[in-house]
């Protein structure tokens, strides 16, 4: 919407700012009407754009030269040695020696599949809510028309594995058919513990089946499909692995095959059979996502290069800084145990009375500089530090300067210093 009293072509910007950010007056500014809305002409950026949100990350340079090259026939010999080497190698990532489906899809339609193949209508499945994905996968559930039993929390812990196991050793009937976990839930900063979970569900002796979301923390965190005894593991290609939206994956167990293959839901697209065979000769039932599989090669050899365990430290140490920075200034991190912070992002709270939506704002407009929002429960409260993916020391420090300013334009009371705290936390230590 534009100003009526700017001229048509100032093409002026209109961040609805709170009566705070109002008065702390921002450079530019063309006015305020006394409604608490300012007009701020937008700025020509310089540089590059930090894209600091829990994914989609930036895409490195040699995977966009990877995507963009030209689109080859998908039913060709090319072609099926691409699908092959990728089908294969990305079961490294995943660690499996199972198959793994990559689907022309979002992370969303990865968890629908995971459920589509495995389960049949009013099959009862249990999860427990530990933050905005978790709720998500839920309600995707439901709609699908499966029952669902939601063990609900207050969004500040990762899934305690105790939970599980006494939801299930009450299900005598053993009318609950698999259990749901988000590995990293990326709305809240919290890492479950998906062995523990495995043990837990082992001690009860039920046999449901464990569905995993990895979104998120795939390729940027240790995950273990095969070791940790998961079904089905799901994930997209925009986080860990670097690459823009468009591949779903699903790393299947051979109980999960056997499930699939009593499912009673009516699928197509999302048909792990109708995958699998044309996928041992390198092809796909439908036209693939080819130049998102050129880009995922160039991933895989990227990660080969840097060495998966040398990934996950890289993850882990800077992952501590940012969060080093947080506490330095003052903020709460979401996630209360830091046993269970994650390498991938960090939820941080903003004092109450304050917008955390109007802080990313001037974060973004000033510095060009992009900051996960508050999802669910916390919008508006919360903002996410993304420090996943082709991320090193100068990118995450640059971030939090952005930070550490926006929060000083915002009017947020905080300590500074956090990025000072930071840099000795990078220095004294090495991934």
């Amino acid at each position: 919407m534009m100003n009526s009293k700017a001229e048509p072509d100032d093409e002026l910007l209109c961040l609805n700012l709170s009566r705070v950010q109002a008065r702390q007056g921002i450079p530019n500014a063309r006015g305020d009407d006394g409604s608490g809305v300012r007009w701020v002409k937008p700025m020509h950026h310089k540089g590059r754009h930090f894209l600091q949100i829990p994914g989609p990350t930036n895409v490195p340079d040699r995977i966009l030269r990877a995507v963009a090259q030209p689109t080859i026939d998908h039913r060709g010999p090319e072609f099926a040695t691409l699908a092959r080497e990728v089908l294969t190698g990305v079961r490294a990532v995943f660690k499996t020696s199972g198959p793994v489906v990559i689907f022309p899809s979002s992370g969303t339609g990865a968890c629908e599949a995971a459920l589509v193949n495995t389960l049949s209508p009013v099959d009862k499945v249990l999860t427990v809510e530990i933050g905005e994905f978790s709720r998500l996968w839920a309600e995707l559930a439901r709609r699908l028309g499966l029952d669902v039993h939601v063990i609900d929390t207050d969004w500040t812990r990762a899934v305690d594995p105790a939970l599980v196991e006494s939801a299930l050793a009450a299900d005598t009937g053993q009318k609950i058919k698999a259990v749901m976990v988000v590995h990293n839930e990326t709305a809240t900063g919290c890492v479950s513990a998906i062995p523990e979970i495995r043990k837990a569900m082992d001690r009860t002796g039920h046999p449901a089946m464990l569905l995993v979301d990895a979104v998120s923390s795939l390729g940027a965190m240790d995950l273990r499909h095969d070791e940790w005894g998961i079904d089905v593991t799901v994930s997209g290609s925009q986080k860990g692995l670097m690459l823009p939206p468009g591949l779903g994956f699903n790393a299947v167990s051979q109980k999960a095959l056997a499930a699939s293959r009593l499912s009673r839901f009516g699928k197509s697209y999302w048909s792990w059979e109708s995958m699998l065979g044309p996928n041992q000769t390198g092809f796909f039932p439908f036209t693939p996502a080819t130049n998102l599989l050129s880009g995922l090669r160039e991933a895989l050899q990227m990660i080969q290069e840097e060495g998966l365990e040398n990934v996950f430290r890289r993850h882990a140490y800077l992952a501590e800084a940012a969060r080093a920075a947080v506490r330095a200034w003052g903020l709460r991190i979401r996630c209360e145990n830091p046993a269970e912070c994650s390498d991938v992002l960090t939820t941080v709270m903003l004092p109450e009375g304050h917008d955390a939506d109007a802080f990313r704002t001037i974060v973004l407009e000033r510095f060009n500089l992009s900051l996960g929002a508050g999802l669910g429960r916390l919008k508006g409260r919360a903002f996410r530090i993304g420090h996943l993916g082709d991320l090193n020391e100068l990118m995450l420090t640059g971030t939090l300067c952005g930070i550490e300013m926006g929060l000083q334009l915002a009017g947020v009371p905080f300590s500074p210093g956090g990025v000072n705290t930071a840099m000795a936390n990078l220095t004294a230590r090495q991934h």
